[in-house]
């Protein structure tokens, strides 16, 4: 299914499919303005700790970015210490709807 307000981002390593990130524009808020929300965020587990993450989650920026976007959120459950960590050392912020500047 093809929108131009979403969006699926493969991270490939060859022809393998080794992580994703999806994305979509949320209606213009009043305090925040133009944000993009990142529904998922998924590395499979073999490929962790290899920057796969990080780049999506840049990918995942850069769409929002050109897209006029103030910020990037998620919400993530309170038992996924390690990804909280992973957002953190991102430099996002937040607790359990975390929060990164889009700059343009």
């Amino acid at each position: 299914m093809q929108h131009l307000d979403a969006d699926v981002l493969l991270a490939l390593d060859g022809g393998s499919i080794v992580g994703l990130a999806s994305v979509y524009l949320e209606p213009p808020f009043i305090r925040f303005g133009k944000r993009c929300w990142l529904q998922d965020l998924v590395v499979f587990s073999s490929r962790r700790s290899q920057g796969i993450g990080a780049l999506l989650l840049d990918a995942a920026t850069d769409w929002a970015r050109q897209r006029g976007c103030t910020h990037l959120e998620l919400a993530s459950g309170e038992g996924r210490k390690d990804a909280h960590r992973f957002y953190r050392a991102q430099g996002m912020t937040g607790g359990m709807v975390f929060t990164r500047q889009v700059y343009p």
